[in-house]
């Protein structure tokens, strides 16, 4: 019995250290240490060892056993490293290899745009705010100065939540907070999404605003005039001429539309400016009274202008977009343009 253990030792451990992988490991196992295996065989045929040789029979069977079970632990251990090892290299990606044909992002045209503004105004004294894009009836239109039966409070205008909680339909809302926590002088000017039910070529129901307000002593339309024929000889050319015209919004009085020269054919007519010279742009005027007076600013001492104009507008005209819905589908050949 004593040979037998021998021989069988020296057979497994051979077996072993040929191993080169797991499940050859796992036969062996099994083989040799296994319900059905050989070192399970020599405890059962214990039964056959003449009593008094028995404790040192079994002693050398547990010691086997336990050598073995040792050995091929280690050697599990070993085969998993050398696996990992040859799966790491076979499967090698090298992260820091930039493909030459990877394409390179760029911002969108509503974000260059709302930028270039802001770079425009703020070197003016204006200051950037943001506001919530939920708003409240109050913010959007009562301290705006638009009554109730207003067409722009109506359901087909604007998304309601509640009766009083809403989708901004502009970013004006960010105005009326402002001036009711601020005393002028005041500068500001307000990007953002607003919404409003309304879907075509040239309109979408979610698009970008940026709206300007300056509230101090003395102002005038030829102050509003200067600050809007700035921002347009920056924006499109310097030969760009702003021209008022008379029009109606609740929180200005008196109010304008602007349209500034073609900035296509100079003002001399093209299909772009429908042969006028001309395109509309904004709109603005001088602040209401009673939006001052709503926000706690005493309309006897300051006065103010503001103007509105919407990105997708200016960016159709500075790049000759003919299509608002461009600027929403993500297509790669439409966006890939504006790479600087």
């Amino acid at each position: 019995m004593q040979e037998k253990i021998t021989a069988l030792r020296t057979q497994c451990i051979a077996e072993i250290r040929q191993c080169a992988s797991t499940a050859q490991l796992q036969d062996v196992k099994v083989r040799y240490l296994g319900k059905s295996g050989q070192i399970t065989a020599l405890l059962k045929g214990m039964k056959d060892v003449a009593p008094e040789d028995r404790p040192k029979i079994g002693s050398m069977v547990n010691t086997l056993r336990n050598e073995l079970e040792e050995l091929l632990e280690k050697k599990t251990v070993e085969i998993s490293e050398q696996e990992m090892k040859r799966k790491l290299q076979s499967e090698r990606v090298d992260v820091s290899l930039k493909s030459l044909d990877e394409p390179l992002g760029t911002l969108h045209p509503i974000t260059l745009v709302t930028q270039q503004i802001e770079e425009i105004l703020v070197p003016l004294g204006f200051k950037v705010l943001e506001g919530p894009e939920i708003e409240t009836d109050y913010y959007s239109f009562q301290a705006l100065n638009i009554p109730a039966d207003h067409p722009a409070r109506d359901m087909q205008d604007t998304f309601y939540i509640t009766d009083s909680i809403l989708l901004r339909p502009h970013t004006s809302p960010m105005q009326a907070r402002y001036m009711e926590k601020h005393q002028p002088p005041i500068k500001i000017v307000c990007p953002g999404k607003v919404f409003r039910s309304d879907s075509d070529a040239s309109h979408s129901p979610v698009f970008n605003q940026i709206e300007g307000l300056v509230v101090d002593k003395h102002l005038t339309l030829c102050d509003l005039k200067g600050t809007l024929e700035y921002v347009a000889q920056n924006l499109f050319n310097k030969d760009t001429k702003v021209r008022f015209r008379p029009s109606y919004f609740p929180f200005t009085e008196p109010s304008v539309e602007v349209d500034l020269s073609c900035s296509n054919c100079g003002g001399k007519g093209c299909s772009l400016c429908k042969g006028t010279g001309w395109i509309e742009v904004l709109g603005a005027g001088m602040v209401n009274p009673f939006v001052l007076e709503n926000c706690g600013i005493d309309s006897s001492k300051y006065n103010g202008y503001a103007f509105g104009m919407g990105i997708e507008r200016i960016a159709m005209i500075k790049y000759g977009i003919p299509d608002i819905r461009l600027f929403y589908e993500n297509d790669q050949r439409f966006l890939k343009q504006f790479k600087k």
